[in-house]
Order: C-alpha cells, then sequence, then structure tokens
C-alpha cells in the first residue's frame, strides 16, 4: 500500500486562500453589479425601459400632480429604484453609480367614494428612466450629462426614447437634449444630485 501524503495548511496560508476566495466572489457580485446597470443602455447610451422593473425594483413613492381645474389629480406618478438603492444612499446621501430610477406617469381619474374625493390611476402615458453616470459613459449622447442619462418613453414603446416629451395639460414638446426640457425641471433639486428625495421616504436617513 502505498503511503497517503497529507498537506498542512499554516492558518497564514488557510487566511490567505480565505481571502483570495472572498475577493473573487466580491468581484464577482460587482461585474453583476455593473452588467445590471448596463443593462438599461445599448453601446449608444440609448435607454430602455428595464424588463419585469415592478418585481425586482424598489418602491421609493408616489407623486400627485394637482389638476389646474376642478378637484383632484391630473396625473399620478409612481417611482422605482433599482435594487440595493435605498441601502446605498441611506449609507452616504448619494445615488451610487448605474442606480437606475423609474417613474410611471399615468393620467389620473377623480371620483366620489365613501372616503371622500378621490383620484386614482386611470390610463398609463409612459416613463421617465434615469441612470446615474458619474463616469460619462456617453459623451456624444445629448440625453446623458450632469450625472445622469435622462429618457421619455411612450406606454407603446417600451423600448425605444420618444422625443415627444408629454408636459401638464397634455400638450407635449420635442427633445433631442437633456439639457433643454429634462434638466431645467429638476434645477431646484440640484443640491440632491436633481432628484427630489424629498418625497421618497425609504430615502430618509
Amino acid at each position: 500500500m502505498k503511503p497517503i501524503k497529507v498537506g498542512v495548511v499554516s492558518a497564514a496560508g488557510f487566511s490567505a486562500m480565505v481571502a483570495v476566495v472572498a475577493g473573487v466572489h466580491t468581484g464577482s457580485v460587482a461585474v453583476e453589479d455593473e452588467l445590471k446597470a448596463e443593462a438599461v443602455a445599448d453601446a449608444n447610451g440609448n435607454l430602455h425601459v428595464p424588463d419585469a422593473y415592478r418585481n425586482t425594483y424598489q418602491f421609493l413613492g408616489t407623486w400627485a400632480v394637482a389638476a389646474d381645474q376642478g378637484q383632484g389629480s391630473e396625473e399620478l406618478h409612481v417611482v422605482y429604484a433599482s435594487p440595493g438603492t435605498i441601502t446605498a444612499y441611506r449609507k452616504n446621501g448619494h445615488f451610487p453609480d448605474g442606480t437606475v430610477l423609474v417613474k410611471e406617469v399615468y393620467r389620473a381619474a377623480t371620483e366620489p367614494m365613501t372616503t371622500g374625493t378621490v383620484s386614482h390611476a386611470d390610463s398609463l402615458r409612459g416613463w421617465f428612466v434615469m441612470m446615474k453616470d458619474s463616469s460619462g459613459r456617453y459623451p456624444g449622447n445629448n440625453l446623458w450629462g450632469d450625472g445622469w442619462g435622462w429618457s421619455w418613453f411612450d406606454a407603446a414603446n417600451p423600448s425605444t426614447p420618444s422625443l415627444d416629451l408629454p408636459l401638464k395639460g397634455g400638450s407635449r414638446a420635442t427633445t433631442t437634449d437633456y439639457r433643454a426640457n429634462c434638466k431645467p425641471s429638476h434645477l431646484p433639486a440640484q443640491a440632491s444630485d436633481y432628484i427630489y428625495v424629498g418625497g421618497y421616504q425609504p430615502l430618509r436617513r
């Protein structure tokens, strides 16, 4: 019978092995997170509405846009964030690179109910999608800048950004540059990375 050789691993060697395995695991998680972020944009920076976001993203909050005339709301906006956004933001008050925000925009219907006059979501107008970009991934794309990618999508076409941006009251504006039609609406929130975080309870630290 041949003798069996038994290798002995020192404590230091075992620790090094654990460190290597942990490093590989951490690296793979980082790569997976990056792939998740990149999955909403193609090679040219064209965004799309992420698949199954209602099941995989985190709910941030809802906005009610008051009607100019009469009672109730004209629109309801429901906002979701990519996985991990809330935990990361509550640590340091910043949105991590690759964060994706999805805002559903609904036409609202208002009617009397037992609780009073109530506005509720009626039909979907479309989505706003934003992706945090700390590194300037797409300098040649005019829908990227000031740390974000910005796009609007009509309800009938979640895969292709629309150049017709809906405005309050039902009118529309053509947009080919975020500086003209997206950024101005976010300027009052510039101090919080252009996001109105006050409306999102989960982000409060």
